[in-house]
């Protein structure tokens, strides 16, 4: 079993400071003294050495206060988080190999609660197919993963760099593109999940964006509210959020959006949906990935 770390240390900026003092994360273009935005800060940032490239972030559905994340690279591993972002334990995902994991996303399977990572990165978009592994979610203590299931699929009109991907409530995954060549897209696979093929993909409604997005407006990780009722779409300066019944239905209409640059985080990469209205962030940072909550009221 790989042994357990609690290399984790704190570093607030003065601006994360106030924020958190006044309780309030400015939502973007809101002006001062409008409504307040549906999210704010609890607590200041905080360092996580084992995940210099943390790329992922899931809540566990079957152990309340558990998080899953993982880097982008190496070895395939998931570490487990505390809801204060101290890591617990580290779990190798067996039969798993790291090409580019990109997100991370905990849903409902034949066996229960599992968890689906996506090897969906091809920054140079030249992958003929990209894979998500599911595996049960693993005990507390195990070592190792259940052996992963492997799916495959490919992209109907070539091929996409993707970072962000979640499972709804009936079991299917979704992925939506970064837009790094054209338009953000969101793309699903069949329900019928199978191994040893390559599925197709098929892209839900019209493209999300009309052309090539901004490097701030990039989709970095998605996930979905544990009652269903909400998509959050994160990019590098914010969060956005959506109905989840419009946004499968190919309406992209934000129902909110919160600013996060004043988080100051490296590079932002992951969102995950916690119990209670909590929102958890992770960023990559050679110096240790990075790890915020939120505290979340949606409406």
């Amino acid at each position: 079993m790989l042994a357990p770390s609690v290399m984790t240390s704190r570093i607030v900026s003065p601006i994360v400071t106030a924020l958190a003092l006044s309780g309030v994360v400015v939502l973007a273009g809101q002006e001062r003294g409008a409504a307040p935005a549906p999210c704010r800060p609890a607590g200041p940032v905080t360092r996580v050495r084992d995940l210099y490239e943390g790329s992922g972030i899931a809540a566990s559905r079957s152990r309340p206060g558990v998080l899953w994340a993982h880097n982008d690279s190496s070895l395939p591993v998931l570490v487990a988080l505390d809801e204060q972002g101290v890591v617990t334990g580290q779990v190798r995902v067996a039969g798993a190999h790291v090409d580019d994991w990109e997100d991370i996303a905990v849903g409902p399977c034949p066996r229960g609660s599992c968890i689906y990572i996506g090897d969906i990165g091809d920054n140079k978009q030249v992958r003929g197919a990209v894979t998500v592994y599911r595996v049960p979610e693993p005990a507390a203590g195990a070592a190792a993963t259940e052996p992963a299931e492997a799916f495959q699929a490919k992209y109907p009109d070539g091929p996409h760099d993707a970072e962000a991907l979640f499972v709804t409530a009936a079991g299917e995954i979704v992925v939506v593109t970064k837009g790094e060549s054209g338009a953000v897209s969101v793309y699903r696979f069949p329900r019928a999940l199978a191994t040893g093929v390559t599925m197709p993909l098929e892209r839900i409604a019209s493209a999300m964006t009309s052309r090539r997005p901004p490097p701030k407006d990039r989709p970095t990780a998605a996930d979905l509210s544990p009652d269903g009722r909400w998509v959050a779409l994160r990019t590098s300066d914010y969060v956005a959020f959506y109905t989840a019944a419009d946004f499968l239905a190919g309406r992209w209409k934000e129902a909110s959006r919160v600013d996060l640059r004043p988080l100051k985080e490296p590079q932002g990469e992951g969102v995950a949906f916690g119990r209670d209205g909590r929102v958890f962030l992770l960023g990559e940072s050679p110096r240790g990935g990075t790890f915020a909550r939120l505290e979340c009221t949606l409406r």
